[in-house]
C-alpha cells in the first residue's frame, strides 16, 4: 500500500489568502486523475479517499516507479507529494506502515517536509498475492435511482459504505473505498468466501441495504480486481450475492 500525501497542502489552501473553493476541487480531482492515469497502466489502483491523502495499491511497483510519479506531479502542479509504502498481510498494517513512515519525517502541514520517499516495495508478485472484493447495491435503480431524490439516493449508498468499510476494516484490516455510483472496491487478506457472505448479511442487517460481492485474485490490483468484475458479473446473472473466481481474469 503507498500513501500519496500533498505536502503542506491546507496552509498552501489559504496562502496568501483562501482560495476559490472549485479551483481547489479541480486541482484535487486533476491531481487524483493524473495519479490514476500513471498507476492504471502499470496495473495498480489508487483511490481518491480524502483527495489529499490518496491510497495506492502498488504490488509490482518499485521505487523508481514511485521516484517518477513524484518528479511528475513536481513538475506539473504548485504543490508536492510525499510518498511513503508498506508491505503486509494484511492492507490496514501495510498502510499504518507507509503512514509511520511518513509521519516520522514531521507533520503533514511541516512546510520543510517536502517530497518524502520511502518505504519497501513488493516488486516479485504471485497470483496469489492480492484478493479483491467489488461490491455494489442489489437493483440500485429500481429501489433507490428510479424512486427518489439523488440526494437521498447517495445517503443509502453512503450507509452501506460506511456500515461495510467498518465492518470489514475492523474484522480482517480490509480497506474498502467507495469508487463512484452504488460500487465499493475492497482490498482483502486471504479471506474465504464465509468471509463476504458474513459481510454481506452485516450490511444487511446493520443499514437494510442488500448487497452483492464478486471477489478476485491476482498479481496486481488489475489482475485481481478485473477478476472481481467478472465474478459480479456472475452474481448480476445469476442473481446470488457472492461470488468468487477462479483463476486470474486477463484482460484490458
Amino acid at each position: 500500500m503507498t500513501l500519496v500525501q500533498i505536502d503542506n497542502y491546507g496552509p498552501w489552501t489559504v496562502t496568501p489568502e483562501p482560495r476559490r473553493e472549485m479551483d481547489l476541487q479541480t486541482l484535487q480531482s486533476r491531481l487524483f486523475a493524473d495519479v490514476a492515469q500513471f498507476m492504471g497502466p502499470r496495473d495498480a489502483y489508487v483511490f481518491s479517499t480524502r483527495y489529499d491523502n490518496m491510497i495506492a495499491v502498488t504490488n509490482g511497483l518499485d521505487g523508481a516507479a514511485h521516484a517518477a510519479l513524484q518528479e511528475s506531479v513536481g513538475n506539473r502542479y504548485p504543490v508536492s507529494v510525499s510518498l511513503g509504502t508498506g508491505v503486509a498481510e494484511r492492507p490496514i498494517d501495510a498502510l499504518e506502515s507507509a503512514n509511520r513512515l511518513l509521519q516520522t519525517e514531521g507533520s503533514a502541514q511541516d512546510e520543510g517536509r517536502t517530497e518524502v520517499l520511502a518505504g519497501d516495495y513488493l516488486t516479485e508478485t504471485d497470483p496469489s498475492d492480492l484478493q479483491i472484493a467489488h461490491f455494489d447495491v442489489v437493483d440500485v435503480t429500481g429501489k433507490y435511482t428510479d424512486r427518489l431524490n439523488e440526494f437521498d439516493t447517495f445517503l443509502n449508498v453512503e450507509r452501506a459504505y460506511g456500515s461495510l468499510t467498518r465492518y470489514l476494516r475492523d474484522t480482517h484490516g480490509a480497506l474498502s473505498f467507495f469508487v463512484g455510483g452504488d460500487n465499493v472496491v475492497a482490498v482483502c487478506p486471504d479471506l474465504p468466501e464465509r468471509a463476504f457472505v458474513d459481510a454481506v448479511a452485516h450490511v444487511a442487517a446493520d443499514a437494510d441495504i442488500e448487497l452483492q460481492v464478486g471477489v478476485g485474485r491476482g498479481a496486481s490490483a488489475h489482475e485481481a480486481g478485473f477478476a472481481a468484475k467478472h465474478a459480479l458479473e456472475a452474481c448480476r446473472d445469476d442473481g446470488t450475492n457472492v461470488e468468487l473466481s477462479g483463476a486470474p481474469v486477463l484482460g484490458d
